[in-house]
């Protein structure tokens, strides 16, 4: 691979659209068992709270130097104060959505020995009016940036995906689209759809060999009129497939400690090699090596320019 382009990342401008969550993780030791039910007593010995979904790939954005632009939705919470503090020192430009009546998505996961016992989720579905809010958000902040990536985690803030990719081709930016779910007609006319191989299944079916893989994946490409698809394939490593074909890469994980993450690390890396002006085939190798170092970390973290070069 060509060195790390950092005078081209540092002047990309990426704007973040999506779900945007945080990760909160409360640390402990487990020396006994409830005498109440059959659970392990956790006696939480430290706290700590990420940025996660959007936001994750925000802060990943601009740890490998890129200028970064946020836009999602909020509550008038705890939480929400907590994710503009962590978004306030990585350095995200953050254009949040608030409501009162809107909670802010909040993941919590126990941990005992860095084994996770637990996660409680708070979330809720946006109103109509929330959506059409964060579209009149996103709306002028398209103009002055060089790609749009959309996060999605269904957690509601993209149920109106397709205005807001229609925008983003007017403006004739490039569109990265992180996916959820089985309907990806709603992603028709992005730029580049990452589904991992979970998802990937869930919108063609279960492939028996690589050749049957890129006929679905081609065929689900020119449905949705992409330029390209990248498979992200855990251990199998990354396939990418464009109208020149399929091209692999596998995987560099030398010690899998996390997964959390990792798919909003690749997503990141991506985005900031195209504003970059670095081609596909290159930025998948980029970003298969953020995804290398970021699953030896815990929970949801980044991977910096420094880590990366």
């Amino acid at each position: 691979m060509k060195p790390f382009p950092k005078a081209a990342v540092e002047k990309a401008r990426v704007l973040v659209v999506g779900d945007v969550m945080l990760d909160r993780y409360w640390f402990g030791e487990v020396e006994r068992i409830s005498p109440e039910a059959p659970v392990p007593v956790v006696h939480v010995a430290k706290r700590e709270d990420r940025l996660g979904g959007a936001a994750n790939v925000a802060r990943n954005a601009v740890a490998l130097g890129a200028q970064v632009t946020l836009v999602g939705l909020v509550g008038q919470d705890e939480a929400a104060t907590r994710v503009r503090s962590l978004l306030g020192e990585a350095g995200v430009q953050a254009h949040l959505v608030t409501d009162a009546h809107h909670p802010t998505t909040l993941k919590m996961r126990v941990l005992g020995r860095q084994q996770q016992l637990l996660r409680i989720d708070f979330e809720e579905k946006p109103t109509p009016a929330l959506l059409e809010s964060l579209a009149e958000h996103v709306a002028p902040l398209l103009a002055q940036h060089d790609v749009v990536v959309f996060s999605d985690y269904a957690k509601g803030a993209l149920a109106q995906v397709e205005a807001l990719i229609a925008l983003a081709r007017e403006k004739g930016l490039p569109i990265l689209v992180d996916p959820k779910g089985s309907n990806y007609q709603r992603y028709r006319g992005a730029t580049l759809v990452t589904p991992n191989r979970s998802e990937m299944q869930q919108a063609v079916g279960v492939w028996h060999s690589e050749p049957e893989l890129s006929e679905r994946a081609q065929a689900l490409r020119n449905e949705l009129e992409l330029e390209a698809l990248l498979v992200t394939r855990s251990e199998q490593g990354m396939t990418l497939f464009t109208d020149a074909g399929s091209d692999h890469v596998d995987a560099q994980a030398h010690e899998v400690f996390d997964v959390s993450g990792a798919g909003d690390t690749v997503l990141a890396t991506l985005a900031v090699m195209r504003a970059a002006g670095v081609p596909w085939a290159e930025s998948m190798r980029w970003a298969n090596r953020a995804g290398g170092i970021v699953v030896g970390k815990l929970g949801t973290s980044i991977v910096t320019a420094g880590e990366l070069a």
